[in-house]
């Protein structure tokens, strides 16, 4: 036997699931996210291993491309 909601039961439940469905969009778009800045600093790091000390390279020059005021 199911009972019928009312409709503030109703917007509670949509409420509820549009939040999880948020939950789980963020956390995908975090992993994606995630995933391709560590392949790019890897691919970074297999380039200057034998050097020692600081290194500017094209993601730091764009960095401080963006600093500059």
């Amino acid at each position: 036997m199911s009972k019928k909601q009312s409709p503030t039961e109703k917007s509670v439940v949509g409420r509820r699931a549009f939040l999880k469905g948020a939950a789980a969009a963020g956390g995908a778009a975090v992993l994606a996210t995630g995933e391709s800045a560590v392949a790019a600093s890897e691919s970074v790091s297999v380039g200057a291993a034998g050097s020692a000390g600081y290194q500017e390279s094209g993601h730091i020059r764009d960095y401080y491309k963006t600093t500059r005021l």
